[in-house]
Formats: structure tokens, sequence, C-alpha cells
């Protein structure tokens, strides 16, 4: 197994009463989300971000991996938290957007409410389909990550995507929009304006299912907006809700 990059590693803090789960992208680490973890646990929270399955290191140890083990590793970090916290919130950029919604479905009323930006439930690429027959010719692709508008920030992820795990990915779309209807919990959902990892289809599949989710623009942000110049807006309105929601 690999050594995550530095800043990619885990973060844990133990704080109070109130737990939160924040949990990066496909290809990322846990530098994407860092800032966001950090905020929240500044403010007392108690706050679990793990580094999942495969990730933090090559694309190599990545496409030994899918979503299953991500989806394992987002699981372990919540009952870790359900076994210190009286309330339990979910958050999550991009697929960890996607891990977010589907622990909300298995785990009912033990998600006390989400926040989850840019999310990705659909894939927009017309390539995807074909990634399970790709991946036996083509390893991997050019990497998706760092889509940034803020000037000097940077996203620590795998140098390339591994075409076996993005051939496990819309297995993970499809079982998270199924019942998506089921989704009862407080939500706020962030949305780039202007996005090129996550196209148009996510929200058309998660406003279909839950239209009366709020949605919060971010206007000055690209895809990882947690390292982006909308950053400090998503960590605030985050904290904001989480209190709103934790009395």
């Amino acid at each position: 197994m690999g050594t995550a990059a530095s800043g990619a590693e885990p973060f844990s803090a133990d704080g109070g009463p109130v737990g939160v789960l924040v949990l990066h992208g496909f290809t990322g680490s846990v530098q994407t989300v860092r800032g966001w973890a950090e905020h929240l646990a500044g403010a007392g929270l108690t706050v679990r971000a793990p580094l999942l399955a495969g990730h933090g290191a090559t694309w190599q140890e990545l496409s030994r991996t899918g979503w299953t083990d991500w989806y394992s590793s987002a699981e372990l970090a919540f009952a870790d938290l359900r076994k210190r916290c009286e309330k339990v919130f979910v958050t999550g950029i991009s697929m960890g957007g996607c891990l977010a919604l589907r622990l909300a479905e298995t785990q009912g009323p033990a998600v006390s409410g989400l926040v989850v930006v840019n999310p990705s439930l659909a894939g927009d690429n017309p390539l995807i389909p074909f990634a399970p027959a790709l991946k036996y010719v083509i390893k991997a692709i050019p990497s998706i990550g760092g889509d940034i508008k803020k000037e000097g920030a940077q996203e620590t992820a795998v140098k390339r995507t591994p075409l076996a795990s993005v051939a496990t990915l819309p297995k993970m779309w499809r079982t998270t929009v199924a019942e998506l209807a089921a989704v009862t919990q407080p939500l706020i959902v962030y949305r780039s304006t202007e996005d090129h990892v996550v196209g148009p289809k996510s929200m058309k599949a998660l406003m279909a299912a839950l239209p009366g989710a709020e949605v919060r623009p971010l206007g000055n942000s690209y895809h990882v907006a947690t390292l982006d110049n909308d950053a400090p807006e998503i960590f605030d309105g985050t904290l904001a809700f989480i209190r709103e929601h934790s009395e």
C-alpha cells in the first residue's frame, strides 16, 4: 500500500457531542476538504475526514479499488462518529457528495443532515459506459483533478485516472439515484455555476428526486470549490446549517 502524500492523510478531531463526516472526491484526497474539516473542528465539532480506500497515493493503487471500497471507508468513519456523538452530519464534495447521499439512504435518521458540494450522480462523458471494456486496453487517462478557478490553488490528486475505477462509478450513481427520494434529512447543495468535471446531469437527477432541495450557487469557483474562491462561504454555511439543525 502506498504512502499518502503530505496533506492527503486522514483528519480527525474530537470535540463536542455533534459530529461531522467530511468526504473527499474521486481521485482526490483529504487535502481537498482539509480546510473544511478544520473549520468545523475549530468550532468545537467532532470531525472525521477519512482517506477513502485507494486514494492519496498512486493511480495504480486506486485502480485496485471501486465504489464499494470507497463507501466502506465512509461507512467506517460514520460508525466511529455514531459511537461518540449524539448527532452526526455528513458532508462531501463530488463523489464524496454521492457517498454522503448514499449514507443518508442507508442510515436513515442516524444522519442528522447533509451538505454536498458539486455532487456527482451521473456521467456526462459518453465514454464512461464503455469503461468496463476500455480498461483492458487503456489503463488510465489524464487526471480529472485540479479544476480550480482561484489562482495558485492546487489539488493533491492522483496523476492519472484509472479506468478500472471509473468503470465502477455508473453502479454507484444508479444505486444512489434509485433511492434519492428516501433522503428526508435537511439538505444543502452547493453548486458551482461553472464546473468542468461534473456536468448538468447530476443536478437534474438530484432535483428530479428531491425538488425541494436548497441549492446555493457558487459564482466564483470551479469544481473543487472547497479549495476555491467560494470556500469560506461553504465553510461558514455548513457550520451555520449544523448549528441550526443540532439544537
